[in-house]
């Protein structure tokens, strides 16, 4: 449904593609201009004056939004009259030529994204800068969009070294790159992690080229970068991998971890940790996760996986949705088998809940949001009449915009107070479950059976290849167990004993076979 807006509070973004259709890419050239007064000032339709007016590259964007929902994202590139990238300053935001508009319809809030990011920029280096916004497509109203900045390597976005094709020296190929992980095309695959992500199924994970992009990075630098982060999960996957020296801690920026974490968590991201997920390392640096990206299934407004619940974990996806294709990978289960990296997630919940995170703050960035929209938000659902219908993957449908809001508001406080008790149990269950228990694993070498002596009833015994990979499982009782190994290729194998999912030991040994 067309309709007239006069003003508005949020900034009129008008774009005109000259009867042109948009595709999904490569990107086509169109005019754009922008009426932004700033935040909080009345923005009029018929003004002379403008915050942009020029010309523009317009792709559609989106995976599953493009394909299943009207309204539409785009990615945008500012240029000048030869066609070439335009550096400017938009919506306060720092000089830059790439940008993203998200365009929120499942997302009845309209602001599940811009509130992620807000969360996002109080604890990480890192987060895409936002203003909601209004959009005419060729004179058709399109409703509130997110306007902001596209993740890419940028002294203002993320801020690591330029690598050209031609740095393979020894220091300059150490930085600096941006991956993730994400749905993908064959060709955007730099490539796959040699360990499964999951014990039980047989999905693979992938890197996804992000920075450099395909065409632009070397061999050698591919190779470092592809040896650097499976270096870093062998050492994750080592027996000793909680050792602060010869563990997983010299590979990673782990505070940059632990904030994935926490923005996952108290989103309950259903796309969390396996999609959209970023990752990047600088010169000289370690592999550092973020920034974080696309939050519009987040909040509780996904009906699967347990996407909605304020109970439970996100990271445990993989036990809720293990036939998924995208699950998440070995790392995060990895990670929070160390007390240590719980307790650094126990900690800094802790201090967030005291200021930034405390309900009343959480409540206000809403309200905040809520309020910078004013009358754009009746006219969205207007164009957009979705309020009181549901549509996918809506957990809750709302009779009205208010109660979506207030559904929003209720369903943060109480995810982060079902946090709050998690957090303080993070790092006590392990000791308790431990504390007196004894597993003896001989001989080794062994040509089978293996003998394992366990204190306790209920031990769950794994051993694995040295590509991650179960090749047995077992529950033990207490007292004397035997092992029957006579099926297991000879070599190296590692084995870990848990109960009630707490880790209780772990070791390596070698299956020989006798002539």
């Amino acid at each position: 449904m067309s309709q007239t807006v006069d003003s508005s509070y949020l900034p009129l973004v008008l774009i005109d593609t000259d009867s042109q259709s948009i595709p999904d890419e490569p990107k086509i050239t169109a005019r754009m201009k922008i009426i932004d007064n700033g935040v909080g000032e009345l923005n009029r339709i018929d003004a002379d004056s403008f915050a942009y007016d020029g010309f523009i590259g317009i792709e559609r964007r989106g995976q599953t939004s493009q394909l299943f929902f009207p309204k539409i994202g785009y990615g945008i590139e500012t240029r000048d009259a030869m066609g070439e990238d335009l550096n400017v300053a938009i919506m306060g935001m720092p000089e830059e030529a790439d940008w993203v508009i998200h365009s929120p319809y499942s997302d009845k809030s309209l602001i599940r994204n811009a509130l992620a990011y807000q969360l996002a920029g109080e604890i990480m280096v890192y987060a895409p800068r936002v203003r909601m916004a209004e959009l005419f497509l060729n004179g058709d109203y399109r409703g509130v969009i997110l306007w902001t900045e596209k993740i890419k390597r940028d002294k203002n976005r993320v801020d690591i070294s330029r690598l050209t094709p031609d740095e393979n020296d020894d220091e300059n190929i150490t930085g600096g790159y941006i991956l993730r992980f994400d749905k993908n095309e064959p060709e955007e695959v730099a490539w796959i992690s040699p360990y499964n992500p999951s014990l039980f199924g047989d999905q693979r994970t992938r890197f996804i080229y992000h920075y450099p992009k395909r065409e632009d990075i070397s061999f050698q630098q591919l190779t470092y970068i592809r040896n650097y982060i499976t270096q870093f999960e062998h050492a994750l996957m080592s027996p000793n991998y909680m050792d602060p020296v010869d563990g997983y801690e010299p590979y990673i920026d782990i505070e940059s971890f632990v904030q994935t974490v926490i923005i996952n968590e108290l989103t309950r991201n259903v796309d969390g940790y396996r999609l959209s997920t970023y990752m990047y390392k600088d010169k000289g640096g370690k592999l550092a996760m973020g920034p974080t990206w696309d939050h519009n299934l987040s909040f509780g407004n996904a009906d699967y996986c347990n996407g909605s619940s304020i109970t439970g974990w996100a990271i445990d996806f993989n036990d809720v949705c293990p036939q998924d294709f995208w699950i998440n990978h070995f790392w995060w289960e990895r990670l929070m088998s160390d007390n240590r990296f719980r307790q650094k997630v126990k900690d800094l919940w802790q201090d967030l809940r005291k200021d930034k995170f405390s309900d009343e703050n959480l409540i206000q960035m809403i309200d905040d949001l809520v309020e910078s929209l004013r009358g754009a938000s009746s006219r969205n659902f207007v164009r957009w009449p979705v309020i009181g219908q549901y549509v996918w993957p809506n957990n809750f449908v709302g009779t009205s915009y208010l109660s979506e809001i207030n559904y929003l508001k209720d369903w943060l406080t109480d995810r982060a107070g079902w946090l709050d008790g998690a957090f303080r149990g993070l790092t006590t269950s392990t000791h308790d479950l431990t504390e007196g228990m004894e597993i003896v694993v001989y001989p080794n070498p062994t040509s089978g059976p293996l003998i394992i002596m366990s204190n306790t009833q209920n031990v769950h015994a794994q051993f694995f290849d040295l590509t991650g990979q179960l090749i047995y499982s077992g529950t033990l009782q207490k007292g004397e167990n035997s092992v029957d190994l006579s099926i297991i290729p000879r070599g190296p194998i590692w084995y870990r004993m848990l109960r009630d999912g707490a880790e209780l030991k772990v070791g390596n040994l070698i299956v020989i076979r006798n002539p």
